[in-house]
C-alpha cells in the first residue's frame, strides 16, 4: 500500500518508460455502499510487472499519479464509473482509456463481467468476497487486498489476448472509435436533476402522490446525510412509494420499529408540510412528448431491426451493439441528426 506522496512519486517514477507511451491498469474503490457522500477510497495500479494499492485517503496530494495519467494510455474494464472517479477526485482522465469489457463484447463474449473475462481468458477464477466491502476502513484484510490487486494484475495480460483478436477479426477500428465515444461522454459534465425524487412508478401518480413523495423524497435525503449514510439504508424506493400510496388512501404509514423519535418527528413534520402545499403548487405529471410517426414509419422500423438483427447474427454480436432499438426507431422517423447517434463502424454495418 503506498499512502504518502513522496513513495508514490517514487514508485511511478520507477513506471516510467521513457518511450513516451506509457501503459497501465487502474481500478477504483469507493465507499458508495457505505456513506451519503460517495469518496474514491483506493486506486489499484499495474504497469504490467509491478501491482499496487494506492491510499488516496492518506495521500493529501495525488499530483504523483495525476500528471502520471496525463500521460498515459491507460487500460480499465466498464470504464465509465472509474473515469468519472479520477476526473472529479483527480481533475483528470487519461488522454487515451480502453476498455476490456468493449473490447470483449466486440469479439462476441456474452459474459463480459470482470471475473467472467478472466476465467475466460486467463483461465482464474477470482473470489467475488469483498465486493461490497466498506473501502474506507483502514487497516484493509489480507482477503480486501488481495481482491483489490486481482482487479488490475490481470488487467494489461488480458488487453493483449484482446487487442490481439480483434485485430485478427479486423475489429480493432470498431473498439478504438467505441472507446473514444465513450471516453468523450464521461469527459461531458453531468448536471444532477433537480427532480431526482422521481423515481420508478412515480409517473402514474396523481399531483398529490407526486407532492407526497417529493416530501419523503427529500426527507429520506435529509437523514441519510446526518447519518452519512447511503438513502437505500435509511428506506427503499419501494417503501417511499408505499407510504404515499397509503397516504393517498387515508391510511398512516407503519414505520419500522427501529426508527429512532427524531427520525420519526422529522417524518411527520414531512408530511404535515406536504400536506400544506395548495394545489396549484403541486408538481404534475411530466406528458411524454409523442413523436409523430409517419405512415411508413412501422414498415421502415421494422426493415431496419431486421438488417441490425441479420448483421449481428452474421458477426455473432449483441444486436444491440450495432444499434440501440432507440436508435432505430429515430431513423425509422427520419430525425435530424439521427444517424450522428451511431459510430462510424455501426453507420457501415447498416449501409447508412
Amino acid at each position: 500500500m503506498i499512502d504518502n506522496k513522496k513513495q508514490l512519486a517514487s514508485f511511478l517514477g520507477s513506471c516510467e518508460q521513457g518511450n513516451g507511451s506509457q501503459l497501465c491498469a487502474i481500478d477504483t474503490e469507493a465507499d458508495s455502499l457505505h456513506r451519503y457522500s460517495e469518496s474514491l477510497c483506493l486506486v489499484q495500479f499495474s504497469d504490467g510487472k509491478q501491482h499496487v494499492l494506492i491510499d488516496p485517503l492518506a495521500i493529501e496530494d495525488m499530483s504523483p499519479l495525476r500528471d502520471y495519467l496525463e500521460q498515459s494510455t491507460c487500460w480499465m474494464h466498464g470504464a465509465d464509473y472509474d473515469m468519472h472517479m479520477l476526473k472529479t477526485n483527480l481533475g483528470v482522465i487519461p488522454p487515451t482509456v480502453f476498455d476490456t469489457q468493449i473490447g470483449a463484447r466486440l469479439l462476441g463474449v456474452r459474459k463480459f463481467g470482470y471475473g467472467d473475462l478472466v476465467a475466460h481468458y486467463m483461465d482464474v477464477q477470482l473470489e467475488k468476497t469483498s465486493q461490497k466491502a466498506d473501502w474506507a476502513k483502514r487497516p484493509l484484510t489480507p482477503v480486501m487486498e488481495k481482491y483489490a490487486l486481482n482487479d488490475v494484475i490481470y488487467l494489461l495480460p488480458m488487453a493483449e489476448l484482446i487487442v490481439a483478436q480483434l485485430k485478427e477479426a479486423g475489429r480493432y477500428d470498431w473498439f478504438t472509435e467505441s472507446c473514444q465515444a465513450a471516453q468523450l461522454k464521461a469527459e461531458e459534465k453531468k448536471q444532477e436533476r433537480e427532480d431526482r425524487w422521481r423515481i420508478k412508478g412515480s409517473g402514474k401518480l396523481t399531483p398529490q402522490g407526486l407532492n407526497y413523495l417529493r416530501a419523503l423524497w427529500l426527507w429520506r435525503d435529509g437523514e441519510a446525510a446526518a447519518w452519512d449514510r447511503p438513502p437505500f439504508m435509511v428506506t427503499g424506493n419501494k417503501q417511499l412509494m408505499t407510504w404515499v400510496a397509503d397516504l393517498l388512501d387515508g391510511k398512516k404509514p407503519e414505520l419500522p420499529r427501529h426508527y429512532r423519535n427524531s427520525r420519526i418527528k422529522n417524518f411527520q413534520k414531512a408530511i404535515a408540510e406536504a400536506e400544506a402545499v395548495a394545489e396549484e403548487q403541486m408538481p404534475q405529471r411530466i406528458k411524454a412528448q409523442r413523436r409523430r410517426k409517419e405512415p411508413k414509419f412501422e414498415a421502415r422500423l421494422d426493415e431496419l431491426i431486421a438488417k441490425r438483427d441479420k448483421v449481428a447474427r452474421d458477426l455473432d454480436l449483441d444486436s444491440s451493439l450495432i444499434a440501440p432499438r432507440a436508435i432505430l426507431e429515430a431513423l425509422a422517423g427520419k430525425h435530424e441528426g439521427a444517424e450522428d447517434l451511431l459510430l462510424n463502424w455501426q453507420r457501415n454495418l447498416l449501409g447508412l
